[in-house]
């Protein structure tokens, strides 16, 4: 393990995140641009913009008996800044306002951009890279940095407002509809139609006048000659007159002048003629047209996330497509010439490659579209023609390994090369060195994560997923945390947010979180029995059995 993942922190000092800005680029992509090269949106807000608000926390009580977690419960130990009085402004001068400068290389622009700005080309300052051994530049937050953090590493949030800075939601288009399954609605449905359409049986009897069965008992029944049969889409219009009856199935539409339905169970279920026997009120066993769903009615906000049942009511009121943003298109890639696909032989220095398998799986269950390249040789040669390969279909690279100190970390030797992505080292613990920035010509947003395996995994959890759903449109970008009970001692190293791994239970008592065994960044079995992070923030230098933690509970829907 190398001296770069041996560092770490804690979430006690979130970085607000939360929906889009509203006056970030949203163009639009044709529905027939399968291969989606210009979906990758160069966010660049302006730079005071902040980053929307973080999700609540949720936060079971530890000490009620039958306890459950609830989703949402709004954090109170966060520490609010008094703000200072304002001091007056000096006259702004009568000049246009300077149009922001992205920290990372921005694409050239598209005929989209000339569309929008009329045909004159955005201005933006290119960044001066940095100068050698020059420590990162950090990014303003809204939280304090806590005074544990050596000069030269960035915070988490820091690291993260770059990224979700750097990438903005990509354009939307009118999808086919179960495709669009776990995605955000771009804009609010309106109903086209009323739901029912037309007024049905909601039984399988018979359509009568309420008034011709009054009176109508199993002792004294009134028998009604059956004028005719009515099945769901048999598309022919009926009519009946008083004092006869109509079979009918249930959701076919009721005849002209009956006002009421007679289940099968209170009749002889005759067929030339049938016998009432119970009365019905006006309105009885019907389906009235719009009862459910009104023409013109709303019936799905913006940003509502298509689930099954979501997509259930758009398919019934006709809709084919619906207007969302695409899955994001994820190239995985890891590094190192030891690394064999599982299966095939192994030397006596090679291993199975696992980041490649394990970062596509994550970005499988993220909701986004996962193409895993899998491992290439420690030669920046072999790098980067595969990473030119493989921009066309990429919306996001993610490559694992080759970004620390040693003689031969391929991603940061050939992406430092390019000067459009930066190395830096967060105050985190494990997943020390990472990596962003945007490479070649279509300006691809990369990030790089450690190699070992727990490093990759976490590294995912903190910076990779926030930005997949960015992409989506998807809120809150960062998983919830909830309180948690502690159920042994913990040691951290102070200046460093260490992410510890654990197993999450709510018990008869409360929620709890118990460590598992083993703190080595290469543990990947202890990984596997984990299914939660124990946060221990980077003043924080002891956690003891029965302290309340904040965890993120992994695998967890939100």
């Amino acid at each position: 393990m190398s001296p770069e993942e041996t560092d770490g922190g804690s979430e006690q000092n979130m970085l607000p995140l939360g929906p889009p800005h509203p006056e970030e680029d949203e163009s639009q992509v044709p529905p027939d641009d399968v291969e989606r090269t210009e979906q990758v949106s160069v966010y660049v807000p302006p730079s005071d913009a902040p980053i929307p608000d973080e999700p609540p926390e949720d936060e079971p009580p530890p000490d009620e008996p039958e306890a459950t977690v609830p989703d949402e419960v709004a954090s109170t130990d966060e520490t609010v800044a008094e703000p200072e009085a304002a001091a007056p402004e000096p006259a702004a001068p009568e000049t246009a306002p300077p149009v922001p400068t992205p920290s990372l290389g921005v694409r050239p622009p598209t005929a989209a951009d000339l569309a929008r700005t009329g045909g004159v080309p955005p201005q933006a300052a290119e960044p001066e890279p940095p100068a050698a051994g020059a420590p990162a530049e950090r990014v303003a937050t809204a939280r304090p940095r806590p005074a544990s953090i050596r000069e030269g590493l960035l915070t988490v949030e820091e690291h993260l407002e770059k990224i979700l800075r750097g990438i903005g939601p990509l354009g939307a288009y009118d999808q086919p509809l179960v495709e669009s399954l776990g995605l955000p609605l771009f804009e609010a449905f309106i109903s086209p139609t009323n739901l029912p359409r037309f007024d049905n049986s909601a039984m399988d009897g018979y359509a009568v006048r309420a008034e011709d069965v009054a009176g109508a008992s199993r002792e004294t029944p009134i028998v009604l000659p059956v004028v005719g049969e009515i099945a769901a889409g048999s598309a022919k219009p009926f009519a009946i007159s008083a004092g006869t009856a109509v079979k009918i199935m249930t959701g076919a539409p009721i005849p002209r002048g009956a006002d009421a339905v007679i289940p099968y169970e209170q009749t002889d279920r005759g067929n030339a003629r049938v016998e009432i026997h119970a009365p019905a009120a006006p309105g009885a066993c019907i389906r009235r047209e719009g009862a459910d769903v009104k023409t013109g009615e709303k019936v799905l906000d913006e940003g509502a996330v298509l689930g099954p049942r979501e997509i259930g009511l758009l398919a019934s009121l006709g809709a084919a497509r619906v207007k969302a943003r695409p899955r994001p298109r994820v190239v995985v890639i890891s590094t190192g010439s030891e690394l064999r696909e599982p299966g095939t032989h192994l030397d006596y220095d090679s291993i199975n490659d696992g980041n490649s398998y394990m970062l596509a799986a994550a970005v499988r269950a993220a909701g986004a579209i996962c193409y895993r390249v899998g491992a290439v040789d420690d030669s920046p040669k072999a790098f980067r023609k595969v990473l030119s390969e493989q921009l066309v279909r990429a919306d996001l690279v993610v490559t694992s390994g080759g970004i620390s100190k040693g003689d031969h970390d391929v991603v940061k030797e050939t992406l430092s090369a390019l000067g459009t992505v930066d190395f830096v080292e967060v105050a985190m613990q494990p997943g020390k060195p990472q990596g962003f920035g945007r490479v070649f010509d279509e300006q691809t947003p990369i990030i790089t994560l450690p190699g070992n395996a727990v490093s990759a995994y976490v590294s995912f959890e903190v910076f990779v997923l926030p930005a997949i759903r960015r992409m989506m449109g998807r809120t809150p970008y960062r998983r919830p945390m909830v309180h948690a009970v502690l159920a042994s001692d913990l040691q951290s190293p102070p200046g460093i947010r260490q992410y510890v791994r654990g197993v999450f239970e709510v018990t008869h008592r409360g929620a709890k979180v118990t460590p598992v065994p083993g703190a080595g960044s290469h543990l990947v079995g202890s990984l596997a029995q984990a299914n939660a992070l124990i946060i221990v923030g980077e003043d924080q230098t002891a956690l003891n059995l029965g302290d309340t933690v904040r965890t993120l509970v992994l695998d967890r829907p939100y």
